[in-house]
């Protein structure tokens, strides 16, 4: 899919409607493709969370940061990516968004993504998240 570029109105899919998805539940995840391994998204599916990863229906393998960003929030999620510089810019540019989680990928071990980010998905609200950057340190070794 290379060469991929959104709609006209994928902007627009980022919406008050979209964001009420966010509200009042558990958070949803999506893993961007710097982010994106199979078994951490498979270890966070078994433990009943709702995670999505890069390359889905809805995103391709080569979709931009941005949107990666907006198609998760469009679709009710949360993105978590190791890509800090680019996803604190597109914060700024897009303060709607559905939450990022950040990481600093050298910092972890897989098992350790896989308990902290089970423990943000199991103690955190999504609407807390909503135009929220966090850092996934937050609940490291709980």
């Amino acid at each position: 899919m290379l060469g991929w570029r959104p709609s006209r109105g994928w902007k627009r899919l980022v919406s008050e409607s979209r964001i009420s998805k966010l509200r009042s539940s558990k958070p949803r995840l999506h893993l961007d493709a710097d982010a994106s391994s199979k078994a951490l998204h498979t270890a966070l599916v078994e433990r009943t969370h709702d995670v999505t990863r890069t390359p889905t229906d809805w995103m391709p393998r080569d979709a931009s940061d941005e949107h990666q960003l907006l198609g998760a929030t469009a679709n009710g999620r949360s993105i978590f990516t190791f890509n800090v510089r680019d996803f604190l810019v597109l914060a700024k540019q897009y303060p709607r968004h559905g939450g990022i989680i950040l990481a600093a990928q050298s910092s972890w071990t897989l098992s350790e993504l896989i308990a902290a980010l089970d423990y943000l998905l199991c103690e955190t609200e999504a609407e807390g998240l909503i135009g929220q950057v966090r850092w996934l340190n937050e609940w490291r070794g709980r």
